[in-house]
C-alpha cells in the first residue's frame, strides 16, 4: 500500500510526536455526540471541545463554542458565509484548532460536527488546506474520526425518506441530501462507531444494531456504550490516542476501484441481518438491470458499488442505495478505455487493483456491488442480478452491438473529456434514479 501523497512526511506519527490529537465526533443525533464529548471532557479536564452551535442558523447566525472539563472557555458569534454552513466551518474550524493548538500546548483537541456535516469533507479540509502557509498536520495530528450513533434512531434513520431540506436543517440552499444519505456516510467513512444507548424494542434489537453496523463498515472499530452507566475513564481509553484515523484510505465511491473491500459476503442471517457481495466478470444487460432496480433494493438498508454496463462500456458505473433511493453516476473510465498515457493521471492503487484482476479482453471492467439488508433473501438476490448479465450468446455479439442496446440509463451518465483526478475518478459522484 502506498503511502499517502497529502500528509507531509515530516508529519506523519512518531512515538516522540508532540503534536496535539485531535478526535472527530460525527453523528446525526446531537444528544447522544454531545454526550460521549461530555464524556470525554469529564475523564480529561485539559481537552478542549471545539463545536459549531447551529440553533440560530435561520437567522444566519453560528456560534462557535469552546468547551473544557472546567466550563466554557469561548462562546463567539461566526458570519455566515454565502449563506453556507459547509464554507463558514470550512474557513473557521481548522484556523480555529490551529490557534488552540499553538496557543495550548500539551492539550489535545475534541472537534464535534454539526449533525448534517458528513466526516469526509473534514478530512479532505485537514489534509490539503493550508492555513498560515502551512499544512495542518505539520501542528496537529488527526486521530480518530467518530460517528456516535443513538440505537433509539438509528434504524428510523437508515429507513427515511425525508431530506435535509424538509427537516429544515440543510446546509446550504442547494443541499438536497437525503438524512439516510448522510447518516450511512458518516458510518462508512469513520474507523470508530459508538453506538449509544439500547434500541427502544429490547436487548435483540440492539443486537441487531450492532451487527447491521458491522455488516455496514466491516473496517471499523464498534463500541457499545450504554447510555445511562457509563465509564468515562474507559470511553476516553477507547475512544483517543488510538491512530485508528489513515489519511490515504479513500472515501466509499472510490473504494472498490482503489481495492478497498466494499463489504462482507455474509449471506447467513444474523439477528436477522445479511451481507451479500455481488461479483461479475461480464457486463449487465441495461434494460434488465432497470427491470430490478426496485426488486433487488426492497428489502436493504444499504447497497453500494460500482458496475459495468454493456450499453455504456467506457463508463465506471456508482451504486447507492440508502433511504429507499437509489443513484447512479458517472465514476470516470474504465483504464481499458483510456489511452496509457492518462493512467499517470489515476491513482497508484487505483491501477494496481486493475493490473491484479486485469482481463486479456475486458481489461479491468466488472461488477462490484454489496448488499446490507434485513430479512433478505441472499440466494434469491444472486439469482436476479446474474439474470442481467450478458448470456453467453450476447457475449458473443460484441461490443458494438452492445451499444446499440435499447439504454433506459442513455445520457444518464456522461464522461468528462478532462484529466482524472488523483481517486481515479472524474466526476461528483452519483445522482438519483
Amino acid at each position: 500500500m502506498s503511502s499517502s501523497p497529502r500528509a507531509p512526511a515530516h508529519a506523519r506519527t512518531t512515538d516522540a510526536d508532540t503534536r496535539p490529537s485531535l478526535t472527530v465526533l460525527s453523528g446525526f443525533w446531537p444528544a447522544a455526540t454531545f454526550a460521549v464529548a461530555r464524556t470525554l471532557l469529564a475523564a480529561d479536564p485539559s481537552l478542549l471541545l471545539v463545536r459549531h452551535d447551529l440553533t440560530a442558523i435561520r437567522n444566519g447566525v453560528v456560534r462557535r463554542v469552546i468547551r473544557s472539563g472546567a466550563g466554557i472557555v469561548e462562546d463567539q458569534r461566526v458570519d455566515l458565509v454565502h449563506g453556507c454552513v459547509s464554507c463558514t466551518l470550512r474557513e473557521d474550524v481548522l484556523p480555529t484548532l490551529v490557534r488552540l493548538a499553538r496557543g495550548n500546548p500539551g492539550h489535545d483537541l475534541v472537534l464535534m460536527l454539526p449533525e448534517a456535516v458528513e466526516p469526509e469533507a473534514v478530512a479532505a479540509a485537514c489534509d490539503h488546506c493550508l492555513v498560515d502557509g502551512a499544512p495542518v498536520a505539520e501542528l496537529i495530528r488527526v486521530d480518530s474520526f467518530i460517528t456516535v450513533l443513538d440505537a433509539e434512531l438509528l434504524l428510523d434513520g437508515l429507513a427515511s425518506t425525508d431530506d435535509l431540506t424538509a427537516l429544515g436543517i440543510q446546509t446550504a440552499e442547494d443541499d438536497h441530501r437525503a438524512l439516510a444519505d448522510v447518516v450511512v456516510r458518516q458510518i462508512e467513512y469513520a474507523d470508530t462507531l459508538v453506538l449509544w444507548g439500547q434500541s427502544r424494542e429490547g436487548a435483540f434489537d440492539t443486537s441487531r444494531l450492532s451487527v447491521l453496523l458491522q455488516r455496514m463498515a466491516p473496517w471499523a472499530v464498534r463500541i457499545r456504550v450504554d447510555g445511562d452507566s457509563v465509564d468515562a475513564g474507559t470511553l476516553n481509553r477507547q475512544l483517543r490516542h488510538t491512530h485508528r484515523y489513515q489519511p490515504e484510505t479513500p472515501g466509499m465511491l472510490a473504494r472498490g476501484l482503489q481495492g478497498y473491500p466494499l463489504g462482507t459476503h455474509e449471506p447467513e442471517s444474523d439477528c436477522g441481518v445479511v451481507s451479500v457481495v455481488f461479483r461479475a466478470c461480464r457486463p449487465f444487460h441495461p434494460q434488465r438491470l432497470h427491470d430490478v432496480l426496485e426488486e433487488v433494493n426492497a428489502e436493504m438498508v444499504r447497497s453500494r458499488g460500482h458496475l459495468w454496463l454493456a450499453s455504456q462500456p467506457d463508463t465506471v458505473v456508482a451504486w447507492e442505495f440508502a433511504g429507499g433511493g437509489l443513484s447512479m453516476g458517472s465514476l470516470g473510465h474504465w483504464l481499458v478505455s483510456l489511452p496509457e498515457d492518462r493512467w499517470e493521471h489515476v491513482h497508484d492503487q487505483r491501477r494496481l487493483a486493475a493490473a491484479l484482476q486485469w482481463d486479456p479482453y475486458y481489461g479491468d471492467r466488472h461488477q462490484h456491488l454489496v448488499f446490507i439488508g434485513l430479512d433478505a433473501d441472499p440466494a434469491e438476490l444472486h439469482r436476479t442480478l446474474t439474470g442481467c448479465l450478458l448470456t453467453d450468446a450476447e457475449l458473443a455479439d460484441g461490443e458494438e452491438t452492445w451499444r446499440t442496446y435499447h439504454d433506459p440509463f442513455a445520457g444518464c451518465f456522461p464522461l468528462d473529456a478532462g484529466e482524472l483526478t488523483d481517486t481515479g475518478t472524474d466526476t461528483e459522484g452519483a445522482q438519483p434514479v
